[in-house]
């Protein structure tokens, strides 16, 4: 890159130096959901729309904080490419295999690797086994696993929200989805959790993940089931059980962490928010106006991997080499002054913010991830309608992780659960119906 390549990073979680071409450490202890927006824009007042820093020691990149500049970089495949293969740090040995960068941006033949054909032909498979999904099942699905947890912690009075419901229900609806079962679903959930950390653990975690989902692909090539994975292995595209493999790895990684984090933050604007709560009893604002309203102030990836320039270029202000990697600084972007003036709100069903990406990449899981966040909302605001938080605003702890943006937790007490009569339904195991896949016998 043009900047200077130090052979150590700057101290774990040191704030963003205000020289020019001095690269910020995106990585370390001081840095979480609640502290990094104070730091994305120190740094666009340092650089401008593109900025240096540091993933891990030594490894530098170019963080992408315009709005147009983050669209450019999202739709021009011919400058950017999506192939880490191009990195130059990579191709020069000077990433450590240990690297807590590396699983998150190591090269995979997945959609998220590729470009042109290639990736058109693995997202065709992804989106078409996404679009099999039955809507009216999903969201009857997320209901009474909604339910389930809720009835399972009413009788306290109280509860941790992102222990106990956000982090749990979209671990149960995509354990459907897959075909797996909660304990496997839950250890999947784990190796996420290791993987989005970008700690000395990620690799462990991304090995785990990888055997279970081994696993899994074995066990649905033997008996064809009415899931994701049957979906994509028996898809025209005809992807190898590797391209498989590491597609699910992309989806569930992307899908799971996304969807606890935009369930949490909704709740907790709902929560400390007023007004907001008061338009959306009232009937001014729907769930999806909240959602919405997330997406944009609260995206639920702050940043995401990466893009590798093609040639040398100037691009939002920096001298941009050839092999050089540029993050998507997504939270950035929709925080850009030229989009969202400094304290004011997006117009209501407004959905040009670039929480889920842009481009041939925009991701292929956003409807499924909104029906799956807009019942999780609304089903525990009906339930327990007297919901509030239990501590301070200013209290509440954020995950650590340079990439998701998530609470840690989210305490709550209620006193009138409004609990469903009767026994409550079990999730449904026909939410996925594509067209090509024949019914399991």
């Amino acid at each position: 890159m043009s900047m200077p390549h130090p052979t150590a990073g700057p101290a774990a979680g040191c704030p963003v130096s205000g020289a020019p071409g001095t690269p910020a450490a995106l990585y370390g202890p001081g840095l979480d959901g609640n502290t990094m927006p104070d730091l994305y824009e120190r740094l666009r007042a340092a650089h401008g729309p593109v900025a240096p820093v540091t993933l891990a020691p030594g490894i530098d990149a170019w963080l992408v904080l315009g709005h147009r500049e983050l669209l450019r970089l999202t739709r021009e495949e011919q400058d950017f490419s999506h192939d880490p293969r191009r990195w130059s740090l990579l191709r020069e040995g000077r990433v450590p295999p240990d690297s807590p960068i590396l699983p998150m941006v190591g090269w995979r033949p997945a959609l998220l690797f590729a470009d042109g054909q290639q990736h058109r032909r693995m997202r065709g498979a992804v989106s078409d086994a996404l679009a099999g999904i039955n809507g009216h099942e999903l969201r009857r699905s997320v209901r009474a696993a909604a339910e389930g947890l809720i009835t399972g912690f009413a009788a306290h009075g109280e509860a941790d929200l992102v222990a106990a419901y956000a982090r749990t229900l979209p671990m149960r609806v995509i354990a459907g989805l897959l075909g797996v079962d909660d304990r496997t679903g839950r250890e999947l959930v784990e190796a996420v959790a290791g993987l989005v950390s970008a700690t000395s653990g990620a690799r462990d975690a991304s090995r785990r993940m990888g055997t279970i989902l081994q696993g899994l692909i074995e066990e649905k090539r033997r008996v064809r089931g009415d899931d994701i994975v049957s979906a994509l292995l028996h898809h025209p595209a005809h992807l190898t059980d590797e391209e498989v493999l590491h597609n699910l790895v992309v989806m569930f990684v992307a899908g799971n962490q996304t969807t606890v984090n935009w369930i949490a933050t909704t709740l907790r604007i709902l929560l400390c928010d007023p007004a907001l709560r008061s338009s959306l009893s009232g009937g001014h604002l729907s769930v999806d106006d909240a959602l919405d309203l997330v997406l944009w102030r609260f995206p639920p990836t702050q940043n995401f991997p990466a893009r590798y320039a093609t040639r040398d270029m100037r691009f939002g202000g920096q001298d941009v080499r050839a092999g050089d990697m540029l993050i998507l600084g997504l939270a950035a972007a929709n925080a850009d002054p030229e989009v969202l003036p400094a304290g004011g709100a997006p117009v209501v069903g407004n959905r040009s913010h670039l929480a889920f990406g842009a481009g041939p990449h925009t991701c292929p899981a956003q409807d499924p991830a909104r029906l799956i966040t807009r019942t999780a909302v609304d089903t525990i605001r009906h339930r327990l309608p007297d919901l509030e938080l239990a501590v301070p605003e200013d209290e509440l702890r954020w995950i650590n992780s340079p990439w998701s943006k998530g609470l840690g937790t989210l305490p709550v007490r209620f006193t009138s659960p409004q609990l469903p009569r009767g026994p409550v339904p079990p999730q449904s195991a026909g939410a996925l119906t594509p067209a090509w896949l024949p019914r399991p016998h």
